[in-house]
C-alpha cells in the first residue's frame, strides 16, 4: 500500500465516494473542493485507489475532517486509523506551536465508536444542514 498527499484526483474521489455513498457530486464541484482543501491523503493498493480523507480549515484555530472513505473490502485493516493519523500529523506540524487546535468531524452513528477510539468525543452541539442551490 502507498500513501500519497494532495494528489487525489476528482475521478479517484468520485470512484471512492460511490463505493460507500452512491452517486458522486459533479466533477466540477469535486475539483473545487479538492483545490480548496487544506490537506488530502489517499491510499493506493498498486494503482487502485482504496481510501481517502481530506481536511478543510483555517490553519490557525480549527480544522474539519471530511470525506473519510475506505473501500468496503479494505475496511478493518487499519487504513482508516492511518488516514486520521496522517491528518492529525499535518495539524501538529502546521499549527502554531504550543496551542490547541479544534478538530471536528461528522460521523454516521455506526462509525462513532471508531472515532471515539481515536480520541474524538461528542459534544452537545447539533449539526444543522442546508443545501443551497448555486446559480450562474
Amino acid at each position: 500500500m502507498t500513501v500519497k498527499y494532495d494528489e487525489l484526483t476528482a475521478e479517484q474521489f468520485a470512484e471512492l465516494w460511490e463505493t460507500v455513498w452512491g452517486d458522486a457530486p459533479p466533477y466540477e464541484q469535486i475539483k473545487l473542493a479538492l483545490v480548496h482543501s487544506a490537506f488530502r491523503v489517499s491510499v493506493f493498493d498498486g494503482e487502485k485507489i482504496v481510501a481517502m480523507a481530506r481536511m478543510i480549515g483555517d490553519f490557525g484555530l480549527c480544522y474539519y475532517i471530511k470525506d473519510v472513505v475506505v473501500r468496503p473490502e479494505y475496511q478493518r485493516r487499519g487504513i482508516g486509523r492511518l488516514l486520521i493519523g496522517e491528518l492529525m500529523k499535518f495539524i501538529r506540524e502546521h499549527g502554531v506551536p504550543d496551542t490547541d487546535i479544534f478538530v471536528e468531524l461528522c460521523a454516521v452513528p455506526d462509525k462513532i465508536p471508531f472515532y471515539e477510539k481515536l480520541g474524538f468525543s461528542a459534544n452537545e452541539a447539533q449539526r444543522l444542514k442546508l443545501f443551497c442551490r448555486a446559480e450562474r
